[in-house]
């Protein structure tokens, strides 16, 4: 099996334009969440969420390319050209023929359908844009990073709800550890900040109207965000040989699924994702240092996401830092995971652990060290990202320090 290295990151989201953006917030436990911008807001009952603010699609891509891409096509691309400028790679040749994408995303081109929804039923019209359904298909931003970097080798898309992007780096991780292809991009995108989007998460009643308080005990629900998170996935060898810098290494990847209740987390399923992620990484449980955990800020999630880590980790669950960092960005849904592998690779990489911040009062049920407001300087050598579903669909990737 091969070794597999994390050569390049970008990211867009409620914490700023870029990977160091972003990971320069978490170290400030800045908030990204606020008042939402968008049409008909004054008929939500949700008007809170991480968007991204000053974003202007003009800056990055020519009117023709605007007509093809979704929001969360356009975050996509614009993390996945910063990761692979980063690498120093260039697709060509034999290379180009072997990369290839794996993107995670559960809406896709959410607000294409929103629009266009709008557009027959409220204003009565009879035609849309011709490449609606090219804009709104969840493989689009997989497709067109696939096509700007010249990436020919295995691609597609996961859609697993708020497990899609570990899912999809999880998949990006075994095929370059098999020694299918060398280099992989992958990560996760989304945009649901809509308002189709957000109404539908209203009719859920697991939202929050003022914060998102992960493991708080006064925590009254999950706050929405959007944006994208890409990586450049390389083995090894490949990179070692060409110099390149190496983030992080990931050494572990596990899945389950619940098999019990659509939308009600299960103990039992998130401790299997865990310990085998641990088990498929090599590791005893008490290598783990740190937890970037799913942490919802619902009281189902937290609870159950903290059972399972004393299940898995037993007395060294004290000693885990866990955080959960969707207090600060939101919960990208689909492309959550992947702006949380950006929290571990600060940790391993700069000895920072990320904070779970509006944290206020213990509760004895997650009676954990969340690292609760600040950023704490630690060492870790281990670092894992949990990722559970809706759907009771389970994904959990282990990372090393470089």
């Amino acid at each position: 099996m091969k070794r597999v290295v994390i050569t390049g990151q970008g990211a867009i989201c409620a914490l700023g334009h870029s990977a160091d953006a972003v990971m320069g917030a978490m170290r400030e436990g800045q908030c990204g969440i606020g008042p939402i911008d968008i049409r008909d807001v004054d008929r939500l009952s949700i008007k809170i969420g991480g968007q991204v603010k000053g974003f202007n699609p003009e800056d990055h891509y020519t009117r023709q390319q605007i007509g093809l891409y979704d929001r969360f096509t356009q975050f996509a691309l614009l993390a996945a050209k910063e990761a692979i400028d980063q690498s120093g790679l260039t697709f060509d040749g034999e290379l180009a023929l072997k990369a290839g994408v794996v993107v995670g995303t559960a809406g896709g081109g959410l607000s294409t359908s929103d629009d266009n929804f709008r557009t027959v039923y409220e204003e009565g019209k009879n035609r849309v844009h011709p490449f609606v359904v090219p804009r709104l298909m969840n493989n689009a931003a997989t497709s067109h990073i696939s096509m700007t970097h010249n990436l020919m080798g295995p691609s597609f898309t996961v859609a697993t709800a708020c497990a899609s992007s570990n899912h999809a780096m999880g998949q990006a991780y075994q095929m370059v550890r098999s020694g299918q292809t060398p280099v992989m991009i992958t990560g996760g995108s989304e945009s649901m900040l809509c308002f189709g989007g957000i109404k539908a998460w209203e009719g859920l009643r697991v939202m929050s109207k003022d914060a998102c308080r992960p493991f708080s005990a006064n925590r009254n629900g999950m706050v929405q965000g959007e944006g994208a998170g890409i990586f450049v996935f390389e083995e090894y060898e490949h990179a070692k040989a060409r110099g390149a810098e190496i983030l992080a290494e990931v050494i572990g990847f596990a899945m389950t699924a619940d098999a019990s209740d659509i939308v009600m987390p299960s103990k039992q399923g998130a401790a299997r994702a865990i310990s085998g992620a641990v088990k498929d990484a090599g590791l005893n449980p008490e290598e783990v240092g740190y937890i970037n955990a799913h942490g919802t800020g619902t009281a189902a999630n937290d609870k159950t996401e903290c059972a399972a880590v004393v299940d898995v980790f037993g007395h060294h669950a004290d000693e885990l830092l866990i955080s959960s960092t969707k207090s600060m960005h939101g919960h990208l849904i689909g492309g959550t995971g992947a702006i949380e592998l950006l929290a571990c690779v600060m940790a391993l990489k700069d000895g920072v652990v990320a904070p779970t911040v509006n944290y206020e009062e213990q509760d004895p049920e997650c009676a954990l060290d969340v690292v609760p407001n600040e950023a704490r300087e630690a060492k870790i050598d281990v670092a894992i990202s949990n990722a559970f579903a809706f759907g009771g669909l389970n994904a959990v990737l282990a990372l090393r320090a470089a």
